[in-house]
Parts: C-alpha cells; structure tokens; sequence
C-alpha cells in the first residue's frame, strides 16, 4: 500500500512548465515593444579635399585652446573674440589658406566650437583640427 501512494504523490507532484513559458514570452514581448530606441546625434565632420593650387610652403596658421578655454595664435595668447581679427593680419602678411586647431583634450566642446565658428567666418581657409 506504501508503493502506490509514492507512484501517485511523485506523479501529481510535477508542474505543467507551458503557462509560465506563456508568461515569459509575453513579458519578453511587452519589454520589446515599449523600448524606446535613442538615435545619438553628433557633428558631421567633412574632411577638405587636397588643394592642390595652395602652396605647400605657405605657413598655416596654428590655433591651440588649452584645457581652461585659453587660446593661442601661433604660439600667442589672444581672446577668442580677437581671432578673426588675428586671422585677418595674418592673411594680410602671409599666403597662406589653412588653418589648425589643436584643442586640448580636456577642453570644452563650446569653446572648440565657438573657436571653429570664427576661423570658419573666412570661407575660404580649409579648416583642420588636430590633436
């Protein structure tokens, strides 16, 4: 008598494993459907075509910013708003036609970007950044 309440206690002691595969799958089916997808958003950079009318020997004009927004004009100190003004009497003595920014690692995006703003007032100046 032992022997058949084991058999049959072993057999209604087993779970039917198909309602919580149900409740799985739709759970998996609601996190898919409402997970938002972000689009990341960053500057296009265009790299200049060689220009090949320039003359290599023209000296470029060299603007570095450091980590605290400092910039420097071929070696230089000047206020961000005097670049253009720099760039300008630069042109006037020199033939040259491209410019280098060389931000520091550690500098802002804004005053990389407020410093590319003015260089890029001169249209015709191929801009280049450098590190």
């Amino acid at each position: 008598m032992s022997a058949r309440k084991t058999r049959s206690e072993q057999s209604a002691a087993e779970a039917d494993m198909t309602p919580m595969l149900d409740i799985v799958f739709i759970l998996l089916i609601f996190f898919i459907v409402t997970t938002s997808f972000v689009k990341e958003e960053g500057i296009m950079v265009s790299r200049p075509k060689m220009n090949k009318s320039s003359n290599p020997s023209a000296p470029a004009m060299v603007i570095k910013i450091n980590e605290s927004g400092l910039v420097t004009f071929n070696g230089n100190p000047v206020d961000i708003e005097r670049v253009p003004a720099r760039i300008e009497n630069f042109i006037a003595k020199n033939e040259s036609s491209s410019a280098v920014v060389i931000p520091n690692y550690d500098t802002s995006h804004a005053d990389v970007v407020a410093v590319l703003d003015k260089v890029r007032e001169f249209e015709h100046l191929t801009i280049s950044i450098g590190k």
